[in-house]
């Protein structure tokens, strides 16, 4: 588990984040709060379910959604499970990704996963929605090509994204999956991720957060270097 840290601006709103490595992919489930209504929601439960329901005890946050950056198994392995637990909503990710949250179970076979679900959200996303938990409120980017239904979450006023597998510290999504695209990932990187601004800090589904402008300069995928 990551230590908790916390962005700001130099005015509200103030949140705080927590970073759950989960299951043997070591995908980061990531728990995001506003500060000010300690309200706080889960991104992306991949799986290990009570990791995540004792990091959510320990930074003693009322937890009112999960959320789906898109449906692949080692993002969404928990996700009904944690809204059983804690009897909440789920949103996300865009409709186009229904046929991977129908295949949970099976995908989860794949890799020796046991006890997950098919399910479906609560509610689905698409280009233009917002989403909010306390005083904190994300703007919805639509981001095919690692997945036909991946999202972005972006908070302007903290300048700050979690863009799930779309975009990584010195590289992008997998596109060999069932739905994946390279080129259109790539097109979704320029047409959305990189017109919010070099000043942008985001987490990712793996690893190492980034910058926008980081990877503007130094990502091979996107320089033309691979």
């Amino acid at each position: 588990m990551s230590e908790q840290t916390e962005s700001q601006t130099d005015t509200k709103p103030k949140a705080g984040a927590i970073i759950v490595p989960v299951t043997l992919f070591e995908q980061n489930c990531t728990i995001i709060w506003c500060e000010a209504t300690k309200k706080a929601v889960v991104i992306d439960p991949g799986g290990d379910v009570p990791k995540i329901l004792a990091a959510i005890k320990q930074v003693n946050v009322t937890v009112e959604a999960i959320w789906l950056t898109h449906g692949h198994i080692d993002h969404v392995g928990g996700a009904a499970e944690l809204r059983d637990a804690l009897k909440v909503e789920i949103t996300g990710p865009h409709i186009a990704d229904k046929f991977l949250l129908d295949s949970v179970v099976s995908s989860g076979a794949r890799f020796g996963m046991t006890g997950v679900r098919d399910f479906a959200p609560d509610h689905w996303l698409k280009e233009g929605d917002k989403v909010s938990v306390g005083e904190l409120a994300f703007d919805v980017l639509h981001c095919p090509g690692h997945s036909p239904g991946s999202v972005v979450f972006f908070n302007r006023a903290m300048r700050f994204a979690h863009v799930g597998d779309v975009l990584f510290n010195g590289s992008v999504g997998r596109t060999d999956l069932a739905g994946g695209n390279h080129a259109t990932l790539i097109q979704s990187i320029k047409d959305k991720l990189l017109p919010l601004g070099d000043d942008v800090g985001f987490i990712c589904g793996h690893g190492a957060g980034s910058s926008i402008g980081h990877e503007r300069l130094t990502n091979p995928f996107l320089t033309g270097e691979m």
